[in-house]
């Protein structure tokens, strides 16, 4: 028997970038995003404000460490952070009035967006944090158990 019901994002190494606060808050933003997949209806809007915190702290901070380290990309970046928030805001809106369907829809949305955003919009930050702090790239050491079922 086929299920009808989509698939959720789940942390995996593979989404590991090797900073570990930027690794432990992208493991916090799969798990708010796995939230409200989950969520029932009558709790959809509080797993989007849940997650729409989280959002907001994740992006400020990252947005910090590249205003503080001067990162060349950080325009297009901290851009990127602002709509995304924005998007998720104006969900927020339209779900407190009852259209739960764009809610659903920004989560499938933002199950395909957010590991394309990591391995190439926050690896690139995390390898320039490295560089500057440390004179090297970040080493990544990813286990391969569950490899086909983790894979974005």
């Amino acid at each position: 028997m086929t299920s009808n019901a989509p698939s959720t994002l789940r942390w995996h190494d593979n989404l590991l970038l090797g900073h570990a606060r930027m690794d432990e808050s992208h493991e916090e933003f799969v798990g708010c995003l796995g939230a409200l997949q989950a969520a029932p209806d009558g709790r959809l809007g509080e797993a989007l404000e849940a997650l729409a915190q989280h959002a907001d702290g994740h992006f400020s901070m990252e947005d910090a460490w590249m205003t503080a380290t001067d990162f060349p990309a950080r325009r297009c970046h901290i851009d990127e952070h602002a709509a995304v928030l924005a998007s998720v805001r104006g969900v927020q809106r339209r779900v407190a009035r009852g259209d739960l369907a764009v809610g659903r829809r920004l989560a499938a949305e933002l199950q395909s967006w957010f590991p394309a955003h990591a391995q190439h919009l926050d690896s690139a930050l995390a390898h320039w944090m490295c560089q500057r702090r440390l004179g090297g790239r970040p080493v990544v050491l990813r286990r391969q158990i569950g490899a086909s079922e983790a894979a974005p």
